[in-house]
């Protein structure tokens, strides 16, 4: 271990012995020693602040948060502190709609169209026969493209118009493609079949009854509130806190923020069947069908290395469903704004968990869920954390790695085709709208969605820049100018996004 690491992890670990916890419920015996084991973790991991809350039979057994919301101000994490909870959020889309369903408003097997009469896709087929279970199930199989919403310009209405841009990557219900984007139509399924926005109805059918009071899916109200954790990511191999964006556009597939004690409140509606504190906000079929496996998902070499045992894997409605020791697990991750979420359950025995970290590379809220699981399960203890961050030095190490092949395969002493300033200009895309070059100084400079993605173009070999991003934690990428027959630049294709022609 570097000395500079060691150093900071001492210093982590140090905060997370200085800052107190704040009152929580008695810890079950079952869980002695869960947080020594959490402080240790963070420190190896280098996480500022966690929160963790545990349910067992109806009630919540552990509701606690460790280090500080904003790294080095000394402000703690209590199980009150809101984080971004991500897609985590697309399972109360589905309950919204499983309380329409209940309500003999919509059908699970409703065609899209019969709500949403003016979306259109690019392909005629796909937009007549999609059903709103397509949505839930990630079988559309459409291009996933999330740097529309993580970069574009655009609302949610503008998104969805441009949604008729994307590519059938796959045949249309013939597997499993993770799409953000179908979550954000369903969530306007929602708000044509209630009458009501989808941000209301889960504020006013959810949030409420559940006494959720501090979970918001807007970020105007999470600029209000306070104890809300900050965003950390590593720049330049060093965790810093960095801005928090603006993802309401994402809204029904990830916008929701709460905390540990408030979804802790949410699982225990699913463990209960739909009921909570005695009042019935969901019918029990509902609850079991988000929980039944709709569409195959593989098992990857990584997974089976870990899991062994495992015989399926597969997706419900809002929730990832696989075997674990023998039962069902209904889990699902989540990671946006620099912060992983993990929420799991075991309904077969009552118990769930609720784990937040506010550092965008920490896999440590999944270790959690293990270790509180094999614990309450009374199975052999495993160190989850040692395994998981071994995965991530790995894959760590793989990426420093392809880095290095990378700058090897620079091809050495090119100039551009053209002078810099033949190379400005403005480049649009059907999906992803306008980008422009501009010649700045003595070099290149990117614009795309100011002020977020403006990056300084460093010359890399031929007609390929490297854009350094401006803001911090954005990092590095590609673009490669096209040029046509004439020797003018026509096309610019920017890494991660798309091919942007001249205009």
């Amino acid at each position: 271990m570097h000395t500079l690491h060691r150093v900071r992890t001492a210093a982590l670990l140090a905060l997370a012995l200085t800052i107190p916890a704040a009152p929580a419920p008695a810890q079950a015996p079952e869980l002695a020693g869960l947080d020594a084991y959490i402080r240790t973790a963070m420190a190896d991991w280098e996480i500022p602040g966690l929160s963790l809350a545990v349910v067992r039979n109806d009630s919540v057994i552990y509701a606690r948060g460790f280090g500080e919301r904003t790294l080095g101000t000394g402000e703690p994490v209590d199980a009150h502190t809101l984080f971004a909870i991500a897609s985590t959020t697309k399972a109360m889309t589905v309950a919204a709609l499983g309380m329409l369903v209940d309500d003999s408003v919509i059908d699970w097997d409703d065609p899209v169209a019969k709500h949403l009469p003016s979306l259109q896709l690019g392909d005629a087929y796909l937009t007549r026969h999609l059903t709103i279970r397509d949505l839930l199930t990630h079988r559309t199989g459409l291009d996933r493209q999330d740097n529309i919403w993580i970069a574009a310009p655009f609302e949610r209405p503008e998104i969805l118009r441009r949604a008729r841009h994307l590519e059938q990557a796959e045949g249309f219900r013939t597997g499993y493609r993770y799409n953000n984007l179908m979550y954000m139509v369903a969530g306007e399924v929602v708000g044509s079949a209630s009458g009501m926005p989808w941000e209301t109805f889960i504020e006013n059918r959810l949030f409420a009854p559940l006494g959720m009071t501090r979970s918001t899916p807007r970020t105007a109200v999470v600029a209000r509130r306070e104890n809300v954790a900050s965003s950390h990511t590593r720049v330049d191999g060093r965790v810093r806190a960095v801005p928090r964006r603006d993802y309401d556009a994402l809204g029904p597939a990830g916008s929701v923020f709460s905390s540990a004690s408030e979804m802790a409140e949410w699982v225990r509606l699913h463990l209960a069947h739909g009921v909570h504190d005695g009042r019935r906000l969901l019918d029990s079929a509902t609850v079991e069908e988000m929980h039944t496996p709709q569409v195959v998902v593989g098992i990857d070499s990584v997974t089976r290395r870990l899991f062994p045992d495992r015989n399926f894997r597969a997706y419900g409605l809002g929730w990832r469903l696989y075997d674990y020791r023998g039962r069902k697990m209904v889990e699902h991750t989540g990671n946006v704004n620099y912060t992983r979420t993990q929420v799991g359950m075991i309904p077969s025995e009552g118990i769930g968990v609720v784990a937040f970290a506010n550092l965008s590379s920490s896999g440590l809220q999944i270790a959690l869920m293990h270790r509180v699981f094999d614990a309450l399960l009374g199975l052999p203890e495993r160190d989850w954390s040692a395994e998981y961050l071994a995965l991530n030095r790995r894959s760590s190490a793989r990426s420093e790695e392809r880095r290095e092949e990378l700058e090897a395969s620079r091809v050495k002493g090119t100039r551009p085709s053209l002078p810099l300033e033949d190379y400005a200009g403005t480049y649009t895309d059907s999906l992803y709208g306008e980008l422009r070059i501009e010649r700045e100084g003595r070099g290149l400079v990117l614009r795309y969605a100011e002020p977020h993605y403006v990056a300084d173009l460093e010359h890399w070999h031929h007609d390929t820049f490297r854009a350094v991003w401006r803001r911090p934690g954005f990092g590095r990428s590609f673009v490669t100018f096209t040029l046509d027959p004439r020797a003018r630049a026509k096309a610019v294709d920017l890494q991660g996004f798309t091919m942007f022609t001249r205009r």
